[in-house]
């Protein structure tokens, strides 16, 4: 199979060298030349033996095809759970149970595996570049430490991620180097983005990316969905519902493609916090990135996401077809709080900010109708408590248990160094 660029003005690759690159050199996002037909998948296997299943036709054709179910069997060794929420017919996705307690431990490892065997007898090491609002950061680094002929360069907004986010994104070390940008989010994409477009920076350090821009990144977090949507099918029929927290868009885009390739998903629901762009294009606005704004679910502060793009793209461009197809909700920073509080005390249920954005969503959709009493949704939960702890505890009136793994990183001495919010400061650092 190719790929393309959503932006049409570059050849098309196999997905090696999308993967390799992270963006088309025309600055657009990788997409499928064309979408593979439905897969015949079934319960009852493991994540890892679902997600080379789902992948297969991505791979066909190409050098890491033969690699794949060793990879996914890599990436894939921790749980993603669907549980029961104490309301009817309503669930949790727990993507957090892997080694940073993120949802994006998935497609970084996944990553990482495939490109540790696309650099394997390479000279030159390959620097992957990656813009965080907090979580991306700490799976990337996680994922490639130590990595032979990789290098990763964090670029993360200088206090706009909670403190024990910030500790794992410079405890590392080795070939992880962490950059506390004195800007925004927004700065920190903008400048990892110039980065990968500057070709004559790229020809004296060649880079990659692991942002959600990243196929690498996106297509197996199809898996976590369709492991869960199958699994709920098997035992209680029909379709399952998702409500999704999202900031630059990638795990909403990952589930809306492991619905086109015939996975038991219903609705997609999107979930923002104060950062409104997304909510406003689907209320009938146009989309116009606007600067983010720091709120308490920091993961998801964008102004400007991403894979917005692709999202269009697989919608031809339709604006009305587009924003027929979905919903998205916009959450503020005192609801979200009146949440964590509200479903601890009603039903012991701890989440962090991120995941009680998308639960008050459901919230609303089960109190107005839009939800049927006989539907089942699931909430996608990105990242444990834990790690915001400054913000749950209070609320809850207890520690959070912090995860072994998690607990670990913490143990270790941590160092970023600071850099100013402009590309040449990036472009210095990188030479």
């Amino acid at each position: 199979m190719n790929f393309i660029s959503t932006r049409s003005a570059s050849p098309a690759v196999s997905l090696s060298q999308a993967i390799a690159a992270g963006l088309a050199p025309d600055g657009g996002l990788y997409v499928p030349e064309q979408m593979p037909a439905a897969r015949a998948l079934q319960a009852g296997d493991s994540i890892a033996v679902t997600a080379a299943q789902l992948l297969q036709p991505f791979f066909a054709g190409d050098p890491l095809a033969a690699d794949l179910p060793v990879i996914c069997s890599e990436a894939f060794d921790f749980p993603a759970p669907l549980q029961p929420l104490a309301t009817t017919n309503d669930h949790v996705l727990e993507l957090f149970h892997g080694p940073t307690a993120a949802f994006k431990d998935f497609g970084a490892r996944f990553l990482a595996a495939s490109l540790s065997r696309l650099r394997a007898g390479q000279t030159r090491p390959l620097t992957i570049v990656v813009a965080t609002s907090g979580d991306t950061g700490a799976a990337v680094a996680a994922a490639f430490h130590n990595q032979p002929n990789l290098q990763v360069v964090v670029l993360y907004p200088d206090g706009r991620v909670s403190p024990r986010q910030a500790h794992q994104l410079g405890c590392l070390g080795g070939n992880i180097r962490a950059l506390r940008v004195a800007g925004s989010f927004d700065d920190c994409q903008a400048m990892a983005k110039q980065a990968l477009n500057d070709a004559e920076l790229q020809a004296q350090v060649p880079l990659s990316s692991a942002n959600s821009i990243s196929l690498g990144r996106l297509l197996p977090q199809m898996s976590y969905y369709a492991h869960a949507a199958l699994t709920h099918q098997a035992q209680h029929g029909g379709l399952l519902n998702f409500v999704i927290p999202t900031g630059n868009l990638g795990n909403a885009m990952a589930a809306i493609m492991a619905r086109a390739l015939g996975v038991p998903l219903g609705r997609i629901v999107l979930a923002t916090n104060a950062n409104c762009v997304l909510p406003d294009y689907f209320a009938g606005g146009d989309y116009v990135p606007k600067a983010s704004v720091a709120t308490l679910a920091n993961a998801m502060d964008v102004g400007a996401p991403s894979n917005f793009e692709r999202l269009r793209w697989f919608h031809r461009g339709d604006d009305v077809a587009l924003r027929g197809a979905f919903q998205s909700f916009s959450v503020d920073d005192a609801t979200i709080t009146e949440t964590i509080g509200a479903r601890y005390r009603q039903f012991g249920e701890v989440f962090c900010p991120h995941t009680a954005t998308a639960v008050h969503v459901l919230e609303q959709l089960r109190r107005s109708g839009e939800a049927a009493p006989l539907d089942h949704w699931a909430v996608a939960a990105t990242a444990h408590p834990a790690k915001f702890e400054a913000v749950v505890e209070p609320l809850i009136g207890r520690e959070v248990p912090v995860p072994p793994a998690l607990a670990a990183l913490l143990e270790r001495p941590a160092h970023a160094e600071p850099c100013a919010p402009e590309y040449v400061a990036l472009r210095e650092k990188l030479l």
